[in-house]
């Protein structure tokens, strides 16, 4: 199994524990930013610890608080970044680029989708079809919710 894949599930599992934690105690979601620091701090601790591999991949962590809707991405290093809109991967200075010029404060839900899908096309090799590639969102509810294929089959024939 590729490490990363291995990576991102550790990391999922320690997130979600922290959570569940911080919920036993104040019986409130966490606060994004305190989930995303904790987080962080696990990758950094990877990173000087002897004996122990960093890890091998960024993530992007989205939720909904207090303070609304966020988005952040947690480098291997530890260093954490609060975005409104973002991308990591293949081809990420050009998705990061159209999105510069696309994004907008008052966006609407269908548009980001929209946007999303269009960023994606960008580095994207091949045809995008609802089997290769997933969409989530998480609302003012904080409940996450990826779309169904039939949906983003929908949305993929729209932006086309």
């Amino acid at each position: 199994m590729l490490a990363w894949v291995q990576d991102y599930r550790i990391m999922i599992k320690k997130a979600r524990k922290s959570a569940q934690k911080y919920f036993q105690v104040y019986r409130e979601h966490i606060p994004m930013n305190q989930l995303v620091r904790e987080v962080a701090t696990v990758m950094q601790e990877f990173t000087q610890s002897g004996g122990v591999r960093p890890f091998g991949m960024s993530l992007l962590i989205a939720g909904y608080d207090e303070e609304g809707p966020q988005l952040a991405q947690i480098d291997p290093s530890g260093s954490f970044f609060f975005w409104k809109a973002t991308a990591i991967g293949k081809n990420t200075v050009n998705a990061k680029t159209f999105l510069e010029k696309r994004y907008q404060d008052d966006v609407e839900l269908e548009d980001a989708i929209h946007m999303a899908i269009l960023t994606l096309k960008e580095g994207f090799d091949g045809k995008m079809t609802e089997d290769n590639i997933e969409i989530g969102i998480v609302g003012s509810d904080r409940c996450f919710r990826a779309l169904t294929p039939t949906e983003i089959h929908d949305y993929l024939g729209e932006v086309e």
